[in-house]
């Protein structure tokens, strides 16, 4: 063991996620390890991880900076994909690994919806092409998790399934969201965000626009009707994502 790295046993100091998180990585991930991996390694805390959650806000930061793709962003990816499939990280932490995946894989369509009809600022294509790209490796074996997950992993993971559709992934969305559907109605978020992941699998752009249309107007931050509707619903999803993960958080204990 390097000597500056810590142990399994950690450092009395660091938050108790970064722990979890750094055993996870080191037994999922073999060969060299993303430069982002640097945070859960390093034998030095910063004073400023004084709970799980600012540590958290660093390290996702770290893989998805502000929103933005960066030339490593694609090389930090493999990251959330481990935590998301270990059962040793809590679910919270699994749905939000998932959400930072929805989220690295459509920041060019978010963005360029939110800015319609100017250019998006500090785009850089090339690294949002990779690192959609490589979520896009890493989704199959999320979605084989189905069976064995949560209500709440399983609500992030039919985002990622409408983003990257497949012949056998969109009909599935159908029986497996149908629980969702009964016990949570229309006008609730649960119950919008799946009828909307619904429509999204259909595939059909007047349905997607009206949907949009139509939840806009009743609570979502909007965007420009001119702007692409594959964009403009991805961007209305992760706002509803960010709402179903705001409610997750205040139930947690002591949330």
């Amino acid at each position: 063991m390097d000597m500056h790295t810590p142990d399994r046993n950690g450092l009395p100091d660091e938050p108790p996620i970064r722990r979890v998180f750094r055993d996870v990585v080191a037994d999922r991930l073999t060969g060299p390890r993303p430069p982002q991996a640097a945070m859960l390694f390093q034998s030095s805390v910063d004073p400023l991880w004084t709970n799980d959650s600012f540590f958290l806000g660093d390290f996702y930061n770290e893989i998805l900076h502000q929103d933005t793709c960066r030339p490593g962003t694609a090389d930090g990816v493999p990251l959330p994909a481990a935590l998301a499939v270990d059962d040793r990280v809590p679910p919270q932490q699994r749905f939000e690994a998932i959400v930072l995946l929805f989220r690295t894989a459509t920041v060019a369509d978010r963005r360029l919806a939110d800015c319609w009809p100017d250019s998006p600022r500090h785009a850089d294509p090339e690294s949002e092409d990779g690192a959609r790209e490589a979520v896009r490796a890493c989704t199959p074996d999320l979605l084989a998790r189905w069976p064995a997950e949560c209500p709440a992993v399983r609500l992030a993971l039919a985002g990622l399934a409408v983003v990257f559709p497949t012949a056998r992934t969109l009909p599935a969305l159908t029986p497996r969201l149908r629980g969702f559907v009964e016990q949570h109605p229309q006008g609730t978020d649960i119950g919008d965000y799946v009828r909307f992941v619904l429509v999204l699998a259909a595939a059909n752009d007047d349905q997607t626009r009206a949907s949009v249309e139509s939840l806009t107007d009743a609570y979502w931050q909007g965007t420009s009707p001119g702007a692409p509707a594959p964009g403009r619903a991805l961007h209305l999803l992760s706002q509803m994502l960010d709402r179903i993960e705001t409610a997750l958080a205040r139930s947690r204990p002591g949330g």
